[in-house]
């Protein structure tokens, strides 16, 4: 702390008074220099020496041959005019450069160019280098090759982007820009396959981005629900993946993750339940039956085909216990077999199980074939669509484990990287592993991006200790607008920290005026101030860098925004035409079934 007398204070002010007045008679005196010199040279006279003062207080001296008008506008009138242009614009540059986005102002303490180095495009252009073998060699690395864009350092034009060995969670609100600008940049700038989960399709990532796509590869869509109306030009076998135990626990985990809360599946009929289907999945698939037909040996405990098959192909210890279940106690039996039941409701109906059985003239989609590729895969199953979204979690985890293994044959990682896009996964692709898998998939060029609208959202599926683990192991943490729980806003500012802030207090005496300055210490983001982020700002939290605020850059304000909305509304349009003849009203007056 220091003290500062009244006689210090105005040598303070003298001194700012003396820089005001030098802050504008020395740009002000050679204008006036070299207006004087321009003017006599256009009227046919001589140019004068360097002397700034004279040619602002005797501008006659130097050009005696000059009218005195002509000298009074040269030196005097357009240099006081050309010095408030620029003192003008110069304010106006300082206005945007404080502030970004409509008036935002940038917050001090938040990370700067220097401090996320690792993410500038000129690293991550040099590090793909190492990461994808085909552009070793390559002169020039294109910005979408080297990473992900998740947006522009506030108030600046450096580009933040993910690596192509980056896992990420994005937690943002609706309507926050989790889709427009995250989602559908991703997709539209990946460099290989994409798979993208969602519940929606109209106006969202699936008409966004389907015309580009197509353009570079093939595009897949999974639609049991009709939620984009879309033709079944797909079929996937579920059980091609459930020939081993583990497969079918795996399959069979995905049902129930889709029917219970995280905090439900310990009970005793829901693992009860999930072992049964886990048996006959696996008895289906070593048989090459069709997932339908386990429906069929659910609704009769009795029927032993699933025994005989087990037991056939040497799972006898498998075999025993589905046959303890089905001998014990009929109540208990019961009871597991209606969860069971319950659990994969979804496949008793016949538009949703069309996509997950044999069709003939019909393309089967190969997970195996899809990674190599550079094809889309777009997901999409309605909100609470139980055992229609574990098909969809389990058709995703189906094409990660396919990369996985893809990777490991071409030497570790995927070239070019598996974009995974899993957009409300909270709600359609509950896949209860994910925050284990989180570990290693970045490692194998495989880049997931969770996007969730809250962090409790991600507590009830994966549980508090699913969520912290996913939320440690990733790499890229995106926060948008929206975070309304006080305690993850608390959490999200203590782990931006604090900095210093100067503070000043004048006192009166006897003596005169004493100022005293002292610093302390305050969040850099308090909690409210999370809360109230504005839409179109992110903050960015990265492994072992300070946390940076983003501008947001949607899709739309990109360059070719025009032709993709061109292209938006002509898949809309697509959409609504085919929701209108599939319920078009027959001569009956009735509906065509859905």
């Amino acid at each position: 702390m220091r003290s500062t007398s009244s006689n210090t204070d105005g040598y303070d002010m003298a001194f700012r008074l003396l820089l005001a007045v030098l802050a504008i008679a020395v740009p002000l005196s050679n204008l006036a220099w070299l207006g004087g010199n321009l003017t006599t040279l256009l009227t046919g006279g001589n140019w004068a020496p360097y002397q700034p003062t004279t040619a602002l207080l005797r501008p006659a001296q130097l050009w005696p041959q000059t009218a005195d008008t002509t000298l009074l506008i040269a030196t005097r009138i357009v240099p006081v005019v050309v010095l408030l242009v620029l003192g003008v614009l110069a304010g106006v540059l300082w206005s945007r450069h404080r502030n970004s986005g409509g008036g935002r102002k940038k917050i001090t303490g938040m990370a700067k160019a220097r401090d996320i180095q690792p993410l500038m495009a000129k690293a991550t252009a040099a590090k793909v280098r190492s990461l994808r073998p085909s552009l070793k060699d390559a002169k020039q690395i294109d910005a979408a090759d080297a990473g992900i864009l998740l947006g522009n350092l506030q108030g600046t034009r450096h580009e933040v982007r993910m690596g192509y060995e980056d896992v990420a969670v994005a937690i943002m609100a609706p309507r926050s820009g989790k889709t427009t600008s995250l989602a559908i940049p991703s997709i539209l700038a990946a460099p290989g396959p994409v798979l993208l989960t969602s519940n929606k399709a109209g106006g969202d990532a699936y008409t966004a981005t389907l015309d580009a796509r197509t353009r570079v590869g093939r595009t897949w869509s999974m639609d049991p629900q009709q939620i984009a109306h879309a033709e079944r030009a797909m079929w996937w076998n579920p059980l091609a993946g459930a020939t081993t135990l583990d497969g079918a626990n795996r399959l069979a985990g995905h049902f129930l993750a889709a029917s219970v809360d995280a905090s439900q599946q310990g009970d005793f009929w829901s693992k009860a339940g999930s072992n049964i289907l886990s048996q006959l999945f696996l008895a289906a698939a070593l048989d090459e039956r069709p997932i339908t037909d386990v429906m069929q040996w659910l609704a009769f405990p009795a029927d032993r085909t699933p025994l005989d098959i087990l037991r056939d192909h040497g799972l006898r210890a498998v075999a025993a216990q589905l046959k303890g279940t089905v001998e014990g106690p009929p109540e208990t039996r019961d009871g597991i077999y209606e969860t069971a039941r319950q659990y994969a409701a979804a496949l008793l109906n016949s538009e949703i199980a069309a996509w997950v059985t044999p069709q003939k003239n019909v393309p089967e989609f190969r997970p195996a074939d899809f990674v190599t590729s550079t094809d889309t895969l777009y997901l999409l199953s309605k909100d609470g669509g139980g055992g229609a979204s574990a098909l969809i979690a389990a058709c995703a985890d189906a094409v990660m484990r396919a990369a996985t293994a893809q990777a490991e044959r071409a030497g570790g990682r995927l070239d070019p990287p598996l974009l995974a896009i899993l957009d409300e996964a909270a709600n359609v692709c509950k896949i209860s592993d994910l925050p284990d898998l989180y570990s290693h998939l970045g490692s194998r060029g495989i880049i997931p991006v969770t996007i969730l609208q809250s962090y409790r959202q991600g507590q009830k599926v994966w549980g508090d200790a699913g969520m912290d683990a996913m939320w440690s192991a990733s790499t890229i943490k995106v926060i948008g607008s929206g975070i309304d729980d006080p305690d993850f806003a608390d959490k999200l500012s203590r782990l931006i920290g604090d900095h210093d802030v100067q503070t000043t207090s004048t006192s009166h005496s006897e003596s005169g005026k004493s100022t005293s300055v002292s610093m302390r210490q305050e969040r850099i983001l308090p909690a409210d101030a999370i809360r109230a982020l504005p839409k179109g700002t992110a903050l960015c939290f990265a492994t072992g860098m300070r946390v940076a605020m983003l501008d947001l850059r949607p899709w739309y304000q990109e360059p070719d925004a025009e032709q993709l909305t061109a292209a938006s509304a002509r898949a809309s349009k697509a959409i609504t035409a085919r929701a209108v003849a599939k319920h078009a009203p027959t001569p009956s007056g009735f509906g065509k079934a859905a």
